[in-house]
């Protein structure tokens, strides 16, 4: 009885299993054939070969993406939902300077690259669950210079770096990294050579305008006239190489083109304001101040006030007769805001992407009237690429929009207390 009753046993057993592994095999995909006469043992050796070709096929499928991505003019990088790096192919290294990793290892990315833009990429990648692309100035660390310099390579102090992050699986992040460094080497090498040759110019424009004055003299009209008119076109010459000059200087030395000293920024504003007067009178236009009385920063007050200067002579231009422009000044903890908002038509759609781009000129409608004060008034299109190389160099953001209440030009300056 008790041989017979542990066969049973045995066999009951054996059937549960049978049972459950046959229901396990049915759940695996594409197997219809499954339901056959063929003993158990023999459906799951085979379908343990099957695994194994279709993980040999994947492996190999791996491989080759990865031999694809390392072949790739572009940096990728993988992290695994811990920011731990899982794999990067031979360009992101070179980019990121990661020099102490093998590939095999498990490491974190912030051991390897110190970026905070990169991580922060990662992880509102994470968060959101969309893919993200954010613009960089990646600053290698003094190890990787170190390690460059001991090879006999050099390489620039710094990368301007563009990356697009995916979601992957298990909370990993794929991120592909873009050298923009070539781009703006060649931006600059354009902007050097444009400069070399606009500060060229000044001699012999210096030369024709000093001819021009000197006949200016001795002439009668109608010649006399001639020559007062080639001397305005001459000096608007001289006003535009002097302009792009001082952008280039902003722009590559802006510690030593810049003196900083204490001020008050209302103080500069209303000293702005005092030479803009006698224009804005001509159209009755008027100031509306809205702010604090006083309020101390760092800066160069020459050319804060130029930045002032410039954004006042254009609200006065575009502003209609008998309107008032609204200056507002705000502290916001530390900084200062800034907002110079005017009654005029404001700026076109299309034009406000551009409107900081030197040597830009918006919409001639925006003029209300061509009178003889707003040709005075209209320039080079470097005023307010000017102004945004000194905000800048300042450390601050200047932003030009429209304004929601008066439908004007509303310019917006954040300047840093210290």
């Amino acid at each position: 009885m008790g041989v017979g009753l542990g066969s049973g046993i045995w066999l009951w057993q054996r059937y549960q299993w049978n049972r459950q592994l046959k229901q396990m095999l049915l759940a695996l995909p594409n197997r219809p054939d499954l339901k056959t006469s063929l003993p158990m043992l023999s459906i799951v050796r085979r379908e343990m070969l099957n695994l194994a070709e279709e993980e040999q096929q994947l492996l190999e499928r791996l491989s080759s993406q990865k031999t694809l991505l390392s072949l790739l003019p572009i940096g990728y990088l993988e992290v695994d939902g811990e920011n731990q790096l899982v794999w990067c192919n031979q360009q992101a290294r070179i980019l990121l300077k990661i020099d102490r990793w093998q590939s095999g290892q498990i490491r974190l990315l912030l051991e390897l690259v110190r970026s905070y833009e990169l991580d922060q990429l990662i992880e509102t990648t994470r968060k959101t669950q969309n893919s993200q692309t954010i613009d960089w100035t990646f600053y290698p660390t003094r190890h990787a210079f170190e390690s460059e310099s001991s090879q006999g390579v050099t390489y620039d102090k710094s990368l301007a770096l563009k990356a697009t992050s995916h979601c992957l699986l298990s909370d990993g992040v794929g991120v592909f990294i873009e050298n923009k460094q070539p781009l703006v080497e060649i931006s600059r090498s354009r902007e050097r050579a444009f400069s070399d040759l606009t500060h060229e110019l000044r001699t012999p424009l210096t030369a024709i305008m000093l001819v021009a004055e000197t006949l200016q003299k001795r002439l009668d009209n109608p010649e006399r006239r001639w020559v007062e008119q080639m001397l305005q076109e001459i000096q608007r010459m001289m006003k535009l190489v002097q302009d792009w000059l001082q952008i280039s200087q902003l722009q590559e030395y802006s510690s030593q083109v810049l003196s900083y000293h204490s001020l008050d920024i209302v103080d500069v504003l209303m000293a702005a304001w005092e030479k803009i007067l006698p224009l804005a009178q001509q159209k009755s236009v008027a100031l509306s101040y809205i702010g604090s009385d006083n309020l101390q920063i760092d800066g160069d007050g020459d050319r804060l006030l130029q930045v002032f200067l410039n954004l006042f002579e254009n609200a006065v231009k575009f502003s209609p007769k008998d309107s008032t422009i609204r200056l507002e000044v705000y502290l916001r903890e530390t900084q200062v805001e800034i907002n110079v908002i005017d009654q005029g038509d404001g700026f076109a759609p299309k034009d406000l992407p551009h409107v900081f781009e030197r040597l830009y000129r918006g919409d001639p409608s925006r003029f209300r009237d061509q009178s003889s004060l707003e040709s005075s008034l209209s320039g080079s299109g470097l005023g307010l690429s000017i102004a945004q190389q000194i905000i800048d160099s300042h450390r601050g953001l200047i932003v030009a929009k429209n304004h929601p209440e008066t439908q004007g030009a509303w310019v917006q300056i954040f300047l840093p207390l210290k």
